[in-house]
């Protein structure tokens, strides 16, 4: 049985996935099993794949027709055999030593949960951005964040979020205990996660060694992607209902204007009833000129809103 259970999801990420597999095979702890798991694809993924097959520690889960981001995680937590477990993205990476020293705390700390660590911005190229990785790590708070347990763990992870998913090592049988990742959440899945093991008390503990890589490009950053993940990040704060009421607002502002931004977005693309009733109850100008451009013919409501963002930009 291997030490650790490694997932990378992927989808039609041809060209980038044997990047991220390279850096597992690079690991100087080699006591793992990679499982890729492809949401049907309909690149070369397969024939990519296929160069991995003597290799017996990789499991190639193939799924012939997609079935979602967050259920496609879910197949390789599944099928996962080992004491420990790891998900990252298809664009992403390890540095070598991640599984030596995140399996080295868990190991040595047998009452901690997961381990997470700070992580490296890189660009399309492969490159370092240090400035970019230093103004990330500064923008979750996670240079606040001091070495070992984290104390206040809810308000870690849903305030400030400092965790990143890719970047951390968990114990396979917490994540049991909530059993991973909700089905068909295809977006804020990975905070979703962090927050009900918080809420489960369970025992976060932070590494602040950048052992990861973030990879930005454009993909992340396309228009019809932020309408859907709009539409998951409501239902992911809709999920909640905090006892501690600082906590609680912090979640009823962020559902506020998440669904503002929502129904601004529906509005835009022609989704008129869903965006108008989003934005009936809403205060404010921007609730205000939604509902007034809503009354205008698509063409020239999308003119209207492409001229605000220029002015705003």
């Amino acid at each position: 049985m291997p030490k650790v259970s490694i997932c990378i999801p992927t989808y039609n990420r041809s060209h980038l996935l044997p990047i991220a597999i390279a850096s597992v095979l690079t690991q100087t702890d080699a006591d793992w099993e990679l499982l890729v798991c492809d949401d049907g694809s309909t690149d070369a993924t397969p024939e990519v794949m296929a160069s991995y097959q003597d290799d017996p520690r990789i499991r190639y889960l193939r799924h012939e027709h997609n079935i979602g981001k967050s259920n496609n995680m879910r197949s390789g937590y599944l099928a996962a055999e080992g004491q420990y477990f790891l998900k990252f993205d298809d664009d992403d990476g390890l540095t070598p030593e991640f599984l030596a020293q995140t399996v080295s705390v868990l190991a040595t700390n047998p009452h901690v949960d997961f381990v997470g660590t700070d992580h490296w911005i890189i660009d399309e190229h492969n490159q370092r951005d240090l400035d970019a990785t230093i103004a990330n790590s500064k923008f979750w708070k996670r240079h606040k964040l001091p070495a070992g347990v984290v104390k206040n763990l809810l308000k870690q992870v849903f305030v400030h979020q400092s965790f990143q998913v890719g970047a951390t090592l968990f114990r396979t049988a917490a994540l049991q205990d909530v059993d991973f990742m909700r089905p068909d959440l295809q977006n804020c899945e990975d905070n979703d996660l962090l927050v009900r093991l918080a809420l489960a008390g369970k025992v976060g503990y932070y590494l602040p060694e950048r052992l990861m890589e973030y990879r930005r490009h454009p993909e992340q950053t396309s228009r019809s992607r932020a309408l859907r993940y709009l539409e998951d990040k409501a239902q992911y704060l809709r999920y909640f209902q905090f006892e501690d009421m600082h906590l609680e607002q912090v979640r009823r502002n962020r559902l506020q204007d998440t669904e503002l931004q929502l129904g601004l977005r529906l509005i835009e693309v022609g989704q008129t009833q869903r965006g108008r009733a989003l934005l009936q109850e809403k205060p404010g100008r921007k609730a205000q000129v939604g509902r007034s451009l809503a009354y205008l013919p698509l063409p020239l409501r999308q003119w209207c809103f492409a001229r605000i963002r220029q002015m705003q930009s």
